[in-house]
């Protein structure tokens, strides 16, 4: 999303700037040396935090407050006609299917399965047996009003959508919006939570679905955390369902545009801008709020502990010789790392927030402290 120069300069100026005090290890004692980081959160901190909706749900918030919580500015619309959502299940280069009725202007038996090929021409729906029964040129397509079987896959709402790519297929789930909605909340939430925090999450899914669609090559989604976990029906839930039974079509909107409405598990108390995170453009409606409902999220503190030599190696792309000292440079509005300083014996580097959360296997990358002994 574009953002004036003007607004980059005064959202940069305004950043919390959290310099500690660097931590050294005894060169003596370098191999007993214990370092720990405490933090808090898991996830990325943009958005909205299940745990927190969570708690804001247990307090009788309703879905509408607490999707303003965290997405400042939005608004919750109702999408006209119908809108279905493509997401890549797998890539095959001889798919099977059933329970489709018809495809490639071709009349099938439900009961039946099928499958597809390659030809000179694109692709071509073949019959149990492997007989060609019909050309389908640059794709096969399937009904998407009722369900259908990817064999080995699943059972799944929604069509068969097969497109080739090279010598295999994309096997896609071309899926009507509000089941789709059905395939998300069952895996991202906890059928038990209150139903106004499902209900929360059942508009963010579909505005991510929404915001997505036309971004990757033939698909929209991917059916994992590269955009959000999506599963078939016998993974559904009675409360996910009726939670997005309970807000047909409804979505997440920001001056006429449809939201990317991002969450993750757990905020450790604040959210967080996306540009601290991610390191791209700031959006409106994607920033840091406080959050004390996380509170009760078992992720909410957390500590981890290294020996001198675990961290050494853990850091060994990033510091120059022996690590002496961390010092964590610049954060963002929730204390999550952005910039930190590592000096060694050999002189000292920087290190980037993501770099350092990953090269250490950390649930997030708001921290509280970094000590050691």
């Amino acid at each position: 999303m574009d953002v004036s120069s003007k607004l980059r300069i005064a959202l940069a100026a305004c950043l919390a700037v959290v310099l500690l005090l660097p931590v050294f290890a005894s060169p003596g004692k370098a191999d007993a040396a214990t370092w720990t980081i405490r933090g808090g959160g898991f996830g990325h901190g943009i958005g909205m935090s299940a745990y927190g909706a969570y708690g804001m749900g247990l307090e009788g918030f309703k879905y509408g407050r607490i999707l303003g919580h965290y997405y400042r500015g939005i608004n919750i619309r109702k999408i006209k006609g119908k809108r279905n959502i493509k997401v890549l299940l797998d890539v095959d280069s001889s798919p099977r299917f059933s329970g489709a009725r018809w495809a490639c202007g071709r009349k099938l038996l439900p009961r039946l399965t099928y499958s597809a090929g390659i030809g000179r021409n694109g692709i071509f729906l073949k019959g149990g047996g492997g007989k060609p029964l019909k050309k389908c040129g640059r794709r096969l397509r399937t009904e998407a009003n009722k369900s259908v079987v990817f064999k080995g896959l699943g059972h799944y709402r929604g069509g068969v959508e097969l497109i080739r790519r090279g010598g295999s297929m994309y096997v896609i789930n071309n899926v009507p919006l509000n089941f789709y909605c059905r395939g998300v909340l069952s895996k991202e939430l906890i059928p038990s939570w209150p139903l106004e925090t499902l209900k929360a999450f059942a508009l963010a899914a579909r505005s991510i679905g929404l915001s997505a669609r036309g971004t990757h090559d033939g698909f929209d989604v991917y059916p994992d955390t590269r955009s959000q976990v999506y599963g078939p029906i016998s993974e559904e839930y009675p409360r996910t369902n009726r939670a997005c039974a309970k807000t047909p079509s409804q979505a997440l909107f920001f001056r006429g545009e449809v939201a990317m409405a991002l969450f993750s598990a757990s905020s450790g108390g604040h959210t967080e801008n996306v540009e601290n995170v991610w390191f791209g453009e700031p959006i409106p409606y994607l920033r840091g709020v406080p959050d004390p409902w996380d509170k009760g999220s078992p992720y909410h503190r957390w500590t981890y502990l290294y020996s001198h030599a675990r961290l050494n190696s853990l850091l060994s792309s990033y510091v120059s010789g022996q690590l002496r000292g961390i010092r964590v440079t610049r954060t963002g509005v929730s204390g999550r790392i952005m910039w930190a300083r590592l000096t060694g014996t050999g002189g000292t580097t920087r290190i980037r927030g993501d770099s350092f959360q990953s090269a250490l296997g950390l649930p997030d990358r708001l921290l509280v402290s970094i000590k050691v002994r």
